[in-house]
Order: C-alpha cells, then structure tokens, then sequence
C-alpha cells in the first residue's frame, strides 16, 4: 500500500525533504531571489501562476527524485496545480518517489510572550479531507519562538500537539513546526526549554501515534537526540531558517539523526535566467550538498 511506503521511506530513508511551501506572505521575497520582480506581476493569481512555474521547474528535474529527495512540503495551490499533467502529489509519487506533505497553517499571531502562535485555521478539516482525497501523506504547521520565555514555549508546543490530534484523527502525519529565530538573543536557553516541553507532550501521547518534528538547528550539536530517538517520533527534520544553504549545511552535519527540510537554502541559487541545463545542474549540486549534510554521521 502507499501509505505503507510512504512510512518506510519518511522513518527510515536516507535523504531530506524540499520545503516548497511559501505562501502569500513569503513568496514575493522567493520570486525576488530567483529573479523576478515585483514589477514583473500585478495581482496574487499572477504571482501565484510564476510561483508555480518556478515550483514544477524545480520538480520536473532530473536530479529532483526520491532518491535523494525524500519528501516535498507543498503550498495548498501547488497540492491543487499540476505537473505534466498530473495533480502534483500524485505526480511526486508515481512519477519522483517523493512523498508529499501540504503546510496548512494559516499564518501567525502578533508576538506575545516572547512567541508568535499560529493563527486560527477554521477550515482545517475540510482542507484535511480534501489532502487525504489528493494523496497527501503528512502536514506542516509552523509557529516562531523568539525568546526564552517558559510560558510562551509551554503555549506554543500545547498549541501544535493540540491542531496534531487533529490531524492525526484524518490519517495524516503531522510535522509540529516550533521554530526557534536564528535572531533570538537568548537562542540556547529557547531550544533548552523546547526539548524539555516537546518531550512532555511526546510522552503523553496516546496509543502508537506518531509526530514528525521541524526544528532549528540547535546550537547545541545533538540537542535534540533524545527526540530523535523517542518511540513516537517518526522523523527530526531540520528548518534552514535564513541561515545560507552553507551555513545550514555546516550547522546540520553536527546533529546526528537530523535531516533537512530546507527552503531558501534550497533555492537561493535558482535563476529564473538559466537556461534549463543550467538550472537542472545547479539545482542537482545543490540537492548533493543538503543530501550530504543530511546523511547518517558516524
């Protein structure tokens, strides 16, 4: 069965996952990084269409497959476009080998605390249904720690296990997403609370469900083995964070167990201009570089 592969290959595959999900908010700076200008589209569906383009370049290419790409977090229009003519899950599935996850958060809430929390989603389970109806295997959600504040971590993690039951009861693996800033002043001690409160709600867990987790990567080299370890956690996979791709690839190597699951870092050196060998060249060094990085140390 699918899902049964899926699983095998999400628990135990060498490989990482591409982070293709920017939405409204972050994909103007994207399409800036790859060469277009704001100048170059008037309107969200304009920006979306070259957005999308961009995203199918990047999967229609010959390095982009499950044998160094594991997994693709989509943006809820990429789960609904195509790609040569086939829904882009599925396509990543039947045609790369790469298993599909859709970010369905909805965005954050103003700082409080010393966190930002995500914003209420009250279409949540008619978007779960119509994920598990396009073959989509897991799901991303994503809320920003910025400061070592025990309070606002402890609301933060209690918000994303609470949104995960949820969609755990649809079939699907959520990714719980507490980012910590690379900005934060006070990085360390975040990450230090993190641990402790995530293993908290990790032990509570009922029955045999399983969560994956996107961290920043700590600075702390194997902060996080204790999660990458724990029953319940079916994969650790790390967030770029605005770090370079080097940076986060340097950072990365140290945390045994931990894959990527990049964006910007991913794409920073796509250029709308290259011509396709260009581009499918770039793109496959860049993907041995993350590969590499993600790969079992000894």
């Amino acid at each position: 069965m699918a899902k049964e592969k899926m699983t095998a290959q999400m628990s135990g595959k060498a490989g990482f996952i591409a982070a293709l999900d920017q939405s409204g908010g972050s994909t103007p700076g994207a399409l800036r990084l790859y060469g277009i200008p704001d100048s170059a589209y008037s309107g969200d569906a304009e920006m979306f269409k070259l957005m999308h383009e961009m995203r199918v370049r990047i999967m229609t290419a010959p390095a982009f497959t499950g044998d160094k790409v594991i997994g693709a977090i989509l943006f809820e229009r990429t789960m609904d476009g195509e790609a040569r003519g086939k829904a882009v899950p599925t396509y990543l599935w039947e045609e790369r080998g790469i298993v599909p996850f859709l970010k369905v958060d909805k965005g954050l809430e103003t700082e409080n605390n010393g966190v930002q929390l995500m914003k209420p989603m009250p279409e949540l389970d008619a978007l779960l249904t119509r994920a598990v109806a396009k073959g989509i295997y897991g799901t991303k959600m994503r809320s920003v720690i910025g400061h070592a504040n025990k309070e606002g971590i402890a609301a933060v993690v209690a918000q994303q296990f609470q949104v995960s039951e949820q969609i755990a009861r649809h079939g699907l693996i959520p990714i719980i997403e507490p980012e910590v800033s690379i900005k934060s002043p006070d990085k360390k001690s975040a990450e230090a609370l993190l641990l402790a409160e995530i293993g908290k709600h990790l032990d509570a867990l009922p029955g045999d469900s399983k969560v994956m987790l996107k961290l920043t990567i700590p600075d702390v080299p194997d902060l996080y083995s204790p999660l990458v370890n724990h029953k319940r956690v079916e994969r650790v996979v790390a967030l770029s964070g605005g770090y370079t791709r080097s940076d986060a690839c340097e950072k990365l190597s140290h945390n045994h167990g931990m894959i990527a699951s990049f964006s910007r870092a991913l794409t920073e050196d796509l250029r709308v201009s290259m011509s396709n060998e260009e581009f499918d060249a770039v793109l496959a060094k860049t993907i041995d570089e993350i590969y590499q990085a993600s790969a079992v140390k000894a």
